[in-house]
């Protein structure tokens, strides 16, 4: 333990050191390819780019995404042994391309290498990319079964984490306003057996939260114990503790992550369904108390749920009633401390899902109560159909029919709103290069569900009708293509918005890739209304965004040079530009990573996101705008079979400000610099 501490320590200074030194930038970013690399490159990191919108950053669903997604590449899935319902737990594939897997299995026989993926049509270069993090592949075919209790004992992976960021500045809520520390971290144990177990406990504190003080006078903020198991016979999920919930399309039932339109558009719609463990550092949204899937008769499955939890709330003047259901997890200050877990909510429901030959039949519905009295503020208008009382109920029938060409899903739902809200999609394979897909929802602007999260442009299932087509191409057998297009109506006042409104939004994305080298062009075009408090009218908001990314990625070493360019107009033109180039070296037991981004924006409108290597399980995308530089480093060390270090440093200068930031997070100076610091024991 001294020796890692030691380590730690030591690896801190290195980098704090670095990234005031130019030169090693420099040098990493040109490092030579003479090195030997014996391990392979298995982050996640570069797939998950090519489903990234260019402001899915601002998103939080986005960060739940990536740890799910984290999650599956650190537990993979026997490819060989895997069930349906195994393969579909991976969001990404389609309903079609889990089909043709199971298919060439049966015809074939176990598959043995990431290369013969390659004789699966349906699956393309980018898929294929995502699926080999997620799997491996077995000695054999045969479907095994729920371990045995000494087996699990023996045999199962312990793995304890922790994680540090460390400011190397001091804002002004650290000096007088913010109850702790400038200091965040986190840190998690966790038991696996294959895919049959999964528990442990989560515990987190944000910077400026007391810790082992005040209202946290035990310790962490934020502590999270879950336990699922899978696959025991007719029971075919079990989870304690917290969890997360996902059934249909998502309209009536979805505390777990959801995908974004390109997302959507790459996997032809799919999405996973049923109980996942919540080992997310995600303060809201989740589940806790018990889940079970059963499988009643064959091809019908049963679930059922229950949960009680406090939320955060912020409270109407009579303290007996609540205003704002509070999602962000902060309790740093007087106020954000008061705020915390002050009510309660309860939930009770459950799920009936048939499927067979392709085609599937589903029912959801759950019943919730909060101690206090929902009562928003109805005056203003975008919260005139908000959801207000203490109890609720939402059911929704969920249908859809897979085939090798063609697959058709939906859900349509109800709850003691009296309104209705439905979602469809269908999507056909023309052959083995050519997807075409639609996406329709209508949301009424009555509708509401306080547990729902789907496919959408505004930010929740309400006040929206929509209609999304995309397409992905295989045009030649080293480019491709992917567009989409989605227009969407509100018929209500939105925030911001006094009014009905509409939006535009279409992007196009051309890959070419050739071994390891990848060319990727992305254009997005964005229009939508806005307020405009000097006419009192509507102005109409039009944002493009521009992406050229050139990639050499390989065993040895990474080089990825990108430029993007943002433009927004509003009676008046801001514009943007970030030139950014990543480059990395990895061997069996070593990982480096540097990266140096260039940014030139008018204002915040024309902001750009800095992609960057961090700590496993987290989703850095720095936000910059203004006049600045960028700068990363990191280094990852696996040290032996059970150790894990990484130590990352980033810097962000700016040329035309002497202060960043606002408020309580102003920081008197225009550089800014970070360090994280993780620590992975695995046996």
């Amino acid at each position: 333990m001294f020796f890692s501490f030691f380590y730690i320590m030591f690896a801190a200074q290195l980098l704090s050191w670095a990234m005031k030194t130019p030169i090693f930038i420099i040098i990493l970013l040109m490092v030579a390819t003479r090195a030997y690399a014996q391990g392979t490159h298995d982050t996640l990191d570069d797939p998950f780019l090519k489903l990234e919108d260019l402001d899915g950053a601002e998103s939080e669903d986005w960060t739940i995404t990536y740890e799910e997604l984290s999650d599956l590449a650190e537990n993979k899935i026997d490819i060989n042994n895997a069930s349906e319902d195994d393969l579909l737990r991976l969001p990404f594939l389609s309903g079609q391309q889990v089909m043709d897997i199971q298919e060439y299995l049966y015809r074939y026989g176990a598959i043995r290498s990431a290369a013969e993926l390659m004789m699966i049509p349906s699956i393309d270069y980018n898929t294929r990319q995502m699926l080999v993090r997620c799997i491996y592949f077995g000695d054999n075919s045969s479907r095994k079964r729920f371990p045995s209790v000494d087996s699990i004992i023996r045999k199962g992976r312990n793995e304890i984490m922790a994680t540090a960021h460390i400011p190397l500045y001091e804002r002004e809520g650290d000096k007088n306003g913010y109850l702790g520390y400038q200091y965040k971290h986190w840190i998690r144990y966790q038991f696996t057996y294959g895919k049959w177990i999964k528990a442990g406990i989560m515990a987190s504190q944000d910077a400026g939260e007391p810790f082992f003080a005040g209202k946290n006078k035990w310790g962490y903020d934020y502590v999270s114990p879950y336990f699922l198991m899978r696959d025991c016979g007719k029971l075919k999920a079990l989870a304690l503790g917290r969890y997360r919930l996902r059934f249909g399309m998502g309209i009536v039932m979805n505390s777990s992550f959801s995908l974004g339109k390109q997302a959507s558009i790459s996997s032809l719609g799919h999405s996973s369904q049923g109980i996942f463990a919540h080992s997310s550092r995600q303060e809201y949204n989740y589940m806790q108390g018990a889940a079970a899937t059963v499988e009643a008769v064959r091809h019908l499955d049963l679930t059922g749920f229950v949960s009680y939890r406090k939320i955060d709330a912020t409270l109407n003047n009579d303290d007996n009633s609540i205003s704002t259901i509070l999602k962000t997890g902060y309790h740093r200050t007087i106020s954000e401390m008061s705020r915390r877990r002050n009510a309660s909510q309860t939930i009770a429901g459950g799920n009936v899902r048939y499927h067979n030959n392709g085609f599937h039949l589903g029912a959801t519905g759950y019943y919730t109560t909060f101690d206090k009295m929902l009562r928003p503020d109805t005056s203003r208008l975008y919260k005139r159909y908000s959801p207000q009382g203490r109890q609720f109920w939402n059911i929704g029938i969920d249908y859809g029919y897979t085939s090798r060409r063609l697959t058709i899903r939906g859900e349509t739902a109800t709850g003691d709103c009296g309104a209705i809200a439905t979602i469809n999609s269908a999507s056909l394979m023309l052959g083995n290069r050519l997807s075409v897909m639609a996406i329709q929802r209508f949301y009424s602007y009555k509708y509401y569900s306080l547990m729902s999260s789907s496919f959408c442009e505004g930010s929740s299932v309400q006040n929206e009708s929509g209609i999304c087509v995309g397409m992905n191409w295989a045009v030649l057998r080293l480019l491709s293509l992917s567009s989409y297009l989605d227009y969407a109506y509100f018929p209500w006042p939105r925030y911001l918005i006094t009014g009905t409104s509409r939006t535009f939004d279409m992007q196009h994305t051309a890959t070419w890739t050739k071994g390891s080298w990848d060319i990727t062009a992305r254009y997005r075009l964005k229009t939508w209304n806005r307020d405009n408090s000097e006419t009192h009218s509507l102005d109409r908001v039009t944002q493009h965004r521009a992406r050229l990314a050139i990639t050499n990625n390989n065993k040895l070493w990474l080089s990825r040079t990108q430029c993007d360019i943002s433009l927004y107009n509003q009676n008046g033109t801001s514009k943007g530009y970030m030139i950014s180039q990543q480059a990395g070296i990895r061997t069996k037991t070593l990982q480096l990573y540097a990266s140096v981004a260039y940014f030139n924006t008018d204002d915040y409108n024309s902001r750009v996101y800095a992609y960057e290597r961090s700590t496993l399980y987290t989703l850095s995308f720095p936000m910059l705008h203004g006049n600045g530089l960028r700068a990363m480093a990191s280094l990852r060390a696996d040290i032996g079979k059970n150790l894990m270090i990484i130590a990352k440093a980033g810097t962000t200068h700016y040329f035309d400000r002497d202060v960043v930031g606002s408020g309580l997070q102003a920081i008197n100076s225009n550089t800014i610099t970070d360090i994280d610091i993780q620590v992975r024991w695995r046996l």
